[in-house]
């Protein structure tokens, strides 16, 4: 048995249209008609491959480079080895992805897993719900009652849309994935596994251990979201969760009850946010933060991976740390407890 291709390109681009759609400036014309069929890392490349080097600090890969093309800065195009196209673009990366989108793009957004289209006989779909012509539900999959999806959607098998839950057009909801009480916009990927809509974790100390404070509350999740496999939102308890648009939710993540998220926000796997944290627009987690709860985060802020948060941090500041501080406190303090330590190992060794 041959090895399985699972990304076919959609169809061969020559090094002028990858400069076209690009804004990229090849070179030298006489490379223009060369065909570039898939993409790949400098340190691979191969024939007909798209590859990118950005900036002075990746310098180093561009001599050995073998492939047909190389998206790179203007400073480093000059180290290109002869036989490559080189094109010329201020953010090389961001070129190659969108090239990357446009060859291969059952990659970018997911598709059916079976080859079924439309409803599935397959799928249990109440008769109360709605689903827009254009929709495809997968085999397994169960669409609760007043659940309306729109067209151009897919609920892949064995994923779960609770009652009355509303997803927009051209959505994506993963195998084995499930929601609750939640309204989705436009273009929301939703990866295998997830859970969205849950209780919260809210008690209060009872006589007799904890009881339960219900949970309310909905999921609000807005145009262009996605959120990795095996990631859960609880709903909120009296207020909603709410995720804003553009937001990329990376695999385990836990959001709790309230919380609430700005836009094009990025939160690497294995975070957590407690209840009623709110983080505004275009805020970065690294993976692993834990960020206590009713913490505000401001705009364009960046938290380091593993730190944990205790306190607000402003708009555009940088924190690290365990408990989590501005990042130059952050390595000033590690840089007096090394040169303690290093001084503490020299008396000792004297």
């Amino acid at each position: 048995m041959t090895d399985p291709v699972f990304f076919v390109p959609s169809r061969r681009y020559t090094v002028a249209e990858v400069a076209s759609l690009t804004g990229a400036d090849l070179t030298n014309p006489a490379y223009a008609d060369a065909g570039i069929a898939t993409i790949a890392s400098a340190g691979d490349g191969g024939q007909h491959a798209l590859v990118f080097v950005d900036g002075k600090r990746n310098a180093a890969l561009m001599p050995g480079l073998k492939a047909t093309a190389v998206l790179c800065t203007l400073e480093i195009a000059d180290k290109a080895p002869s036989g490559v196209a080189v094109l010329v673009h201020a953010r090389p990366q961001q070129a190659f992805a969108m090239i990357g989108r446009l060859l291969f793009p059952a990659a970018a957004t997911p598709v059916p897993l079976t080859s079924e289209t439309g409803i599935s006989d397959r799928a249990f779909i109440d008769p109360l719900a709605k689903v827009e012509k254009g929709a495809v539900i997968e085999a397994g999959a169960v669409i609760g009652p007043h659940v309306s999806i729109g067209s151009g959607t897919v609920v892949a098998p064995n994923a779960v849309i609770g009652s009355q839950c509303q997803l927009g057009r051209d959505c994506y909801v993963g195998p084995g994935a499930s929601l609750q009480y939640a309204l989705l916009g436009n273009r929301v990927i939703v990866h295998g596994g997830a859970r969205i809509g849950q209780d919260g974790f809210g008690f209060v100390p009872g006589a007799k251990g904890p009881e339960r404070v219900p949970q309310i509350g909905r999921v609000v999740i807005q145009d262009d979201v996605e959120i990795g496999s095996n990631t859960t939102v609880d709903r909120g308890a009296m207020a909603d969760t709410v995720i804003g648009e553009g937001t990329k939710i990376d695999n385990l993540v836990q959001i709790a009850h309230n919380v609430r998220i700005g836009r094009g926000c990025i939160i690497a796997g294995h975070c957590g946010l407690s209840g009623s944290v709110t983080l505004g627009d275009f805020v970065m987690l690294g993976g692993r933060v834990g960020i206590a709860d009713h913490i505000t985060v401001g705009d364009r802020a960046q938290v380091a991976a593993s730190s944990g948060l205790m306190y607000d941090i402003p708009a555009g500041e940088r924190w690290a740390g365990l408990p989590a501080q501005p990042m130059r406190d952050f390595f000033r303090e590690l840089s007096a407890i090394r040169a303690f330590t290093k001084h503490g190992r020299g008396d000792k060794n004297g």
